[in-house]
């Protein structure tokens, strides 16, 4: 609750003073963190968490429009119902919680270019400090780079500072939470934006406004390009199912199975570890 306080404090200082962006960024930061795990089940906050790159930001903007409550995005939050999309390893006292799933190899693929290339949302910092710890030669050579920067994700993980596996582990297996898979939602996103609604709120979401607001926030839509072209220099870089095997070279594979190929399978993205020979 200190911290909680404290933010909301800093927060004011900050709307009245004008003080630097990262001062900024680090009392938004307690002040959600504080509203998530203390005020979710009272206000009402729709927490949307995810492991960064599973689609979280697509499935709250979605809520956002169904549910008509704002998506305070990368700006201070306010003290009524919304949208509140994060990355939170405890579940404590989250409530009105959706955990967003997505392949982890997948997710892999696009962590490496959000951590080393810049695009729109201003990722400057964590580019710097990820290319200060691991260099490559070549940035654009995924293939070649992939087992190394495996590792490094998975041993020395920040922003936010738990791996895909940890956050598997403590969060695939909570009741009282809407799980959704990225997959599902490509293959199907009114079927699967009707269910979260239904499961998260009890109310119905109408079929024909399911697929106008699907049809919105597609990424054809918010892209300008189709699923499956790239631009690197954008956050919504591909929006694909199953880049991985493109990008997964057979060291790949076995760096990513040593450390997450149990968390794989207990997602059910894999019944055993043979996908990793064949490759």
């Amino acid at each position: 609750m200190n911290s909680f306080l404290k933010g909301f404090r800093l927060r004011e200082a900050i709307l009245k003073s004008g003080v630097p962006d990262t001062l900024s960024a680090r009392a938004n930061e307690l002040v959600r963190l504080g509203m998530v795990h203390l005020l979710s089940g009272a206000v009402p906050l729709y927490v949307v968490n995810e492991f960064p790159k599973s689609g979280g930001t697509w499935v709250g903007q979605m809520l956002s429009r169904v549910l008509s409550v704002p998506f305070p995005r990368n700006r201070f939050p306010v003290l009524r119902p919304s949208i509140m999309h994060g990355h939170y390893l405890s579940p404590f006292g989250l409530k009105n919680t959706v955990a967003v799933w997505r392949d982890g190899r997948d997710v892999m693929v696009s962590w490496y270019h959000q951590q080393l290339f810049p695009h729109e949302h201003r990722n400057d910092a964590q580019i710097k400090r990820t290319r200060r710890e691991i260099s490559f030669n070549n940035y654009e050579n995924v293939y070649e780079n992939l087992p190394a920067f495996i590792e490094y994700a998975f041993t020395k993980p920040h922003s936010p500072g738990f791996s895909w596996a940890d956050f598997v582990r403590r969060w695939h297996h909570l009741e009282n939470v809407v799980h959704v898979r990225y997959e599902d939602l490509r293959r199907d996103t009114p079927t699967e934006l009707q269910r979260i609604v239904r499961e998260l709120t009890g109310s119905k979401l109408d079929a024909e406004e399911a697929v106008a607001v699907a049809d919105e926030f597609s990424f054809e839509r918010q892209s300008g390009r189709r699923s499956g072209e790239e631009n690197k220099k954008s956050f919504l870089r591909k929006g694909m199912v199953g880049d991985w095997k493109e990008q997964f070279s057979p060291e790949a594979r076995e760096v990513f199975d040593r450390h997450a190929g149990r968390e794989l399978i207990l997602l059910d993205y894999e019944k055993n570890r043979d996908w990793v020979k064949k490759g």
